[in-house]
């Protein structure tokens, strides 16, 4: 319990340090890092994007790996865009946002979940259901709010 309150703690300091009002986890103005949304899904593994497959999408640039890709995520980018903008699922179900590492990366029951670090993914990971039931109350809540 000592850790999950350092982590939070950590977490909510971080969030405090950077201001970033986007509904989209954005890092040098890509959604993801960059990485290709729908092979998350597809593919089962991180995949980098491409820049000449590239869509604006909520204010964010998302890169594909390629144009088979990037036309599914047009068709429908709420399939495979991740839950809560891509910011930390753990994060959320405590009430804000925090910035997330690729390799945290999880598709659940269709969806596509990062945390902030392995060690808050751990957290999640032991009551996952009921950190989704919190999140999915809280993100219409906090979505536009700065981070």
């Amino acid at each position: 319990m000592k850790i999950a309150f350092s982590l939070a703690a950590a977490i909510l300091l971080l969030a405090c340090s950077n201001r970033n009002n986007s509904e989209i986890f954005v890092v040098d103005g890509k959604a993801i890092r960059g990485y290709d949304a729908v092979a998350f899904h597809l593919d089962h593994k991180a995949v980098t994007g491409n820049s000449a497959y590239t869509h604006n999408w909520k204010g964010a640039d998302w890169q594909f790996s390629s144009q088979a890709y990037l036309d599914s995520f047009k068709r429908n980018p709420d399939k495979y865009a991740p839950k809560y903008g891509g910011y930390c699922a753990y994060g959320t179900a405590e009430g804000h946002k925090a910035p997330t590492e690729t390799e945290t990366w999880m598709v659940k029951e269709g969806k596509l979940y990062f945390n902030y670090n392995i060690e808050v993914k751990q957290i999640w990971l032991k009551d996952q259901q009921g950190y989704i039931i919190k999140a999915d109350k809280l993100w219409p809540k906090i979505k536009d709010d700065e981070l």
